[in-house]
């Protein structure tokens, strides 16, 4: 990939993270295409431009936007931002958009790079980590919360020329974005922080609220440990971002050690303007799925394969699919059923 095919980037989901980052890309003079699902978001980027709106200044941005099925064209550089479950559709979509030396840089929650190897060479798919606040507002609006970490590295975690241009081009979104050889090291860290997130969300609580209970601090550690367990028993090191420390949610760590990185990512998320997590607003507000399968499932799944119990985050996703299904409420109670399955040294 030269310097000059990086400037040119499809942005496939333009919700509340390709929207984001694609408008501040546009921002710094890239040229960026916007595709999305929701017709009337394209629409509304067509007619009125893509507004980012938050405590980091307000701009709206002219770019074009297209539906997958009147894009026409190929590109070197694709972001995948979609959400996880939308990945396997992403993938096969736009596939034929893809240059024949082009890269797709997976910018999800999940290990969804393992998904899109399904559709895409695997040579060809780049994973990146993030971690900041954003949310879809409406058609055109965005609002940018809060900054978070920014990752970025090839899968097999070579630090190759592509991926430090493609490092650059996430510099003019997040200055500190880092450069990693261990790219699945922070999606498998994400993947226990999303635990917590996903318990927070069965609640109305605001994140940071949620994470301050002190009488949920018991269960918030557990869901994080078997998330690691699983993660060391798979081969993978994870790594620290935002006041999640992995190490202090390894099996033998001190209860004082997770008390100590709960109280950080309460702060972190203190400190953004978005209060509640997305999928607290999927289930809340936007009333549709979430990316409970396509991010804890991964635990569960390599759980059963590794023989590492997932007890919590099994629950938890079949109290997700619950209230996606209009049959179970939001609420408090939903973390005390779940507090119940602590073994009593962990309550």
């Amino acid at each position: 990939m030269s310097e000059d095919e990086s400037q040119n980037i499809l942005v496939w989901g333009a919700g509340a993270i390709g929207g984001t980052i694609g408008a501040y890309l546009v921002r710094d003079g890239y040229d960026v295409t916007f595709v999305d699902v929701a017709a009337d978001h394209v629409a509304a980027i067509g007619e009125r431009g893509l507004s980012i709106t938050g405590p980091f200044g307000d701009f709206t941005v002219g770019a074009p936007a297209f539906t997958p099925d009147t894009l026409e064209g190929q590109w070197d550089t694709i972001l995948l931002c979609t959400k996880a479950q939308h990945t396997a559709a992403a993938a096969q979509a736009l596939a034929p958009h893809l240059g024949p030396d082009g890269v797709v840089v997976s910018i999800q929650n999940g290990l969804n790079p393992l998904i899109i190897n399904d559709h895409i060479p695997a040579e060809q798919v780049l994973g990146s980590f993030v971690n900041f606040g954003a949310d879809y507002l409406e058609p055109g609006v965005v609002q940018y919360g809060g900054r978070g970490v920014v990752v970025i590295g090839e899968q097999d975690g070579q630090l190759t020329e592509r991926a430090k241009q493609l490092h650059v081009v996430l510099q003019h979104f997040e200055p500190d974005a880092i450069l990693s050889d261990n790219v699945f090291g922070y999606l498998w860290s994400k993947l226990a922080y999303g635990a917590l997130l996903f318990a927070t969300a069965v609640t109305n609580d605001s994140i940071a609220d949620a994470l301050d209970r002190p009488e949920d601090r018991a269960l918030y550690t557990e869901l994080g440990r078997e998330v690691i367990r699983v993660a060391l028993a798979h081969g993978v090191t994870p790594e620290a971002f935002n006041g999640f420390d992995p190490a202090a949610f390894l099996p033998d760590a001190g209860d004082a050690a997770a008390r100590a990185s709960l109280a950080e990512m309460v702060a972190f998320n203190r400190r953004s303007a978005k209060t509640h997590s997305g999928i607290w607003r999927d289930l809340a507000v936007r009333k549709r799925t979430t990316e409970v399968d396509a991010q804890l499932g991964w635990v569960v799944q390599f759980g059963r394969q590794h023989g590492v119990p997932t007890p919590l985050n099994a629950r938890l996703i079949t109290q997700i699919h619950e209230i996606e299904a209009g049959t179970r409420e939001l609420g408090r109670a939903n973390l005390a059923e779940l507090r119940a399955l602590l073994a009593p040294e962990e309550a």
